[in-house]
């Protein structure tokens, strides 16, 4: 890992973080299962978003405090959070060791699939589709050979890439372990793996990437990409 993604007592550093309508809609509740694993992921990293959002929930909690609320609203909400094991209320807590490759609450979605099981996509790229119960999103791990590029590509809708190991970098910026990219329609690029390590990352997609290779193009459905 690069020197510049860590501090001097060898902790993350984080440098790209989450945006706050994510921040605000998990606050909320109303972020779906596999967003949200992306978000709770990120914050066992990020101090910074740790705080953002305890900030989010502090002003939430006051209107609700305003508010009559009818029925068990939040019992889908609790659900999510205890599979998440990332309760909201205690996200401050968190603590995670900077050699750890899959802190929680992304390492339990892993373990309950029987583990890391990769499968090729061709030039040493591969992929893990990491199971959950929302299918408004894709969930998965990537892992791109160190210094090599994945193919250029658009996106329909949402990503979110969140580094667990190495870096990569596109023509946005470079993302280090921790660090998140978010992108959406108007990003069309080309992410290349540092030449020090492999980089491996958990990308969270809400529609099929738009690759601009033809050959590529024909290969997606076989790939599941």
């Amino acid at each position: 890992m690069s020197e510049a993604a860590r501090n001097t007592q060898g902790r993350v550093t984080v440098l790209h973080h989450l945006s706050d309508e994510l921040l605000m809609s998990y606050a909320a509740g109303t972020l779906s299962e596999g967003w949200s694993i992306g978000v709770a992921t990120h914050m066992s990293f990020c101090p910074v978003c740790r705080q953002r959002l305890s900030e989010f929930e502090s002003i939430g909690g006051h209107f609700l405090e305003c508010e009559e609320v009818e029925g068990d609203e939040t019992s889908g909400w609790e659900e999510i959070q205890k599979r998440l094991d990332v309760p909201s209320s205690n996200v401050t807590d968190i603590a995670v060791r900077s050699d750890a490759l899959m802190p929680q609450p992304l390492f339990s979605y892993v373990e309950a699939a029987g583990g890391l099981r990769w499968r090729s996509l061709g030039s040493g790229a591969s992929q893990m589709k990491v199971p959950t119960s929302d299918p408004s999103t894709i969930v998965r791990l990537l892992k791109i050979p160190a210094g090599k590029p994945v193919p250029e590509h658009g996106h329909s809708g949402r990503e979110v890439t969140l580094v667990l190991a190495g870096s990569f970098g596109d023509s946005v910026s470079v993302f280090n372990r921790g660090d998140v990219e978010l992108a959406d329609d108007d990003l069309t690029h080309q992410p290349k793996a540092t030449p020090e390590e492999d980089c491996i990352c958990l990308a969270i997609t809400e529609a099929p990437l738009r690759f601009t290779s033809r050959i590529v193009r024909f290969l997606q459905p076989f790939l599941g990409i």
